[in-house]
Formats: structure tokens, sequence, C-alpha cells
């Protein structure tokens, strides 16, 4: 699999990761921690919102070369710049990291399978950190199985908006049925995460 990966791929993967991880971490302390907070904070980030992503973004990847189309994500420096900063002065995380780029010619269905596989992904992830969540109890890994479950509720609802370069406007044209389905999911796992 690493083949499939170049080395400029996997440090951009590795630079997203940690930035996204680092705003996470930056909201969570806002209220101030110890340093062993701070350390389960960011690998709290690093296991849950940093898998969340990396795991999306390789989705798209390798459905687009399932359909024998190279496809590479490239991350935007200044949009982790940006979710970093709004993080430690608003306290608010706007993560747009970069995006995977699929090099080719793709069919309108091969494109609607592609765009829809980053937040089936996500949606799939719920399913281990709810599990966490309910068998974990009240601690720390009940505490991990919530946030991971929040977060990819997040990345899935948030990509599955019919805006922009995002993917749900690129469902909603491909399969309207799919996206009403992956949006309902979606903000559904959303909504409930946050009671």
């Amino acid at each position: 699999m690493l083949q499939r990966l170049p080395l400029r791929e996997r440090r951009d993967l590795l630079i997203a990761w940690l930035a996204i991880s680092i705003a996470f971490t930056l909201i969570y302390i806002r209220g101030g921690v110890d340093f062993i907070g701070l350390i389960f904070f960011f690998v709290m980030s690093l296991v849950t919102v940093g898998v969340a992503f990396v795991l999306h973004e390789l989705a798209h990847k390798f459905a687009a070369m399932r359909y024998g189309y190279w496809a590479e994500f490239q991350k935007d420096n200044q949009m982790l710049l940006v979710a970093v900063v709004m993080a430690a002065l608003v306290g608010v995380v706007f993560a747009a990291p970069g995006a995977t780029y699929v090099y080719g010619n793709a069919t309108r269905n091969e494109n609607g399978w592609i765009s829809a596989a980053g937040p089936i992904t996500n949606l799939l992830l719920c399913i281990p950190f709810a599990a966490l969540m309910f068998f974990g109890g009240g601690g720390l890994l009940g505490i991990v199985g919530l946030v991971g479950l929040r977060v990819n509720a997040m990345i899935a609802t948030f990509n599955m908006l019919p805006i922009s370069v995002l993917d749900g406007r690129k469902v909603l044209a491909w399969n309207p049925v799919i996206f009403v389905v992956l949006i309902a999911a979606s903000a559904g796992l959303l909504f409930w995460s946050l009671l």
C-alpha cells in the first residue's frame, strides 16, 4: 500500500494530520490543563480527528484508483495555518487541510462513488467509536469513543454539504437518493452525538 503513496503525499498527509490534531488540542485545552492533560488531548486528537481525516482522504484516493485513475492528497498550507490560528485565538476549528485530487476524466458515476467514499468511511468509523463510547463507560476510553464518534459525524456532515468543492455537491449531482441517505445519516449521527 505504501508504494501507492508517494513520499510527498505521505509528508502532506502527516503534516495535515499533525496540524489538525494541534488545532483540536488547542480547543480542548482552552480552560487550561496540566502537562499530562495536554498530552492526553493531543494523543486523543491524533487518534480521533487525525484518523478520521486521513482515512477520509485515503478513501477518495483508493476509490479513484479502483477505477484506474491516479489520485493524490495535497495539503493546503494556508488553510492549515488558518485552522491552528483560529483554534488558538477564537476557539473554533475550521479545517480544510487540503484535498485529494483525481487525475483523469472520471465519469459521473465514478466521480459520484469517489466523492461518496470519504463520508461513507467516516460513517463506518462511527461504529467502532460508538462501541468504544458504550463499552468504555465514563472513563478515558468512553471519552475517546464519544469524541471519535462526534468528529467522524462532523466530518461526514460537513463534507456532505452540497456547496463549492465539497463531496456533497458531487454526490447530489450524481445520485440525489444516495445524497439524501448520506447527509441524513451524517447529520443524524452528529445530532445524536451532541445529546
